[in-house]
């Protein structure tokens, strides 16, 4: 059976983890408000902090020389978390204008298929990726079809925002999954001549005595 590691996360408390921390906590008033189509001024400025803080915890982490793993993790959860949040609420609120149902099952398909690629990865390897950039443009270009929805955008306006913003979410999804193909294929065992994986082999002395051969130190 294959080996399953934990991966040692890091220092949790940094200024980055608290901002993706935020960004989380800030997900839950601003589905109430789409839901419940809350104060317009309330929502543009929840969005605009949840965009400011996706882009700030990135950077900080590199000024400061505070990347971790549990950035890594944080970071792609606050963003699945969001993205799913407020799609749900609009498609589901009670008051148009609402996101077509397609949308909506891209979103939450491909967000739960990459987190638990994700975990697959982190018991296997004991290694955390990162986002992809195709991920993050679509982050950005899904906050755009929020504003063109919030705003009543015309059809057109949001037509191109849902088709970008699937477009790119499609092409994160593919660079994701070569990634984890790659990481899984590194840290794979390698295989004999007979197809079957190596392992320790018996091999007999000058005198017939069958003794296991030593394993090989890990690398």
């Amino acid at each position: 059976m294959p080996a399953f590691s934990t991966p040692d996360l890091g220092r949790f408390w940094t200024v980055p983890n608290a901002l993706g921390l935020l960004r989380l906590v800030l997900v839950v008033p601003i589905t109430v408000f789409l839901w419940q189509g809350g104060p317009l001024s309330w929502i543009l400025g929840l969005i605009f902090l949840i965009v400011l803080t996706d882009w700030l915890d990135g950077r900080i982490a590199r000024w400061t020389h505070t990347v971790s793993d549990w950035g890594k993790v944080i970071d792609p959860v606050a963003d699945k978390f969001a993205a799913i949040m407020t799609v749900t609420a609009l498609t589901f609120r009670p008051a148009e204008p609402l996101l077509p149902f397609w949308f909506f099952g891209v979103i939450v398909g491909r967000d739960l298929a990459i987190l638990l690629g994700g975990l697959t990865i982190a018991r296997r390897t004991g290694q955390i990726t990162m986002s992809a950039w195709a991920g993050k443009a679509a982050s950005l270009w899904l906050a755009l079809t929020v504003l063109s929805i919030v705003l009543e955008a015309d059809p057109p306006v949001l037509n191109v925002c849902l088709w970008t913003t699937t477009g790119l979410l499609l092409i994160s999804f593919v660079v994701y999954v070569i990634r984890y193909l790659s990481l899984l294929r590194q840290h794979s065992p390698p295989r004999t001549s007979d197809g079957g994986p190596s392992g320790p082999s018996e091999s007999g002395d000058s005198q017939g005595r069958g003794l296991p051969s030593p394993a090989p130190h890990a690398t």
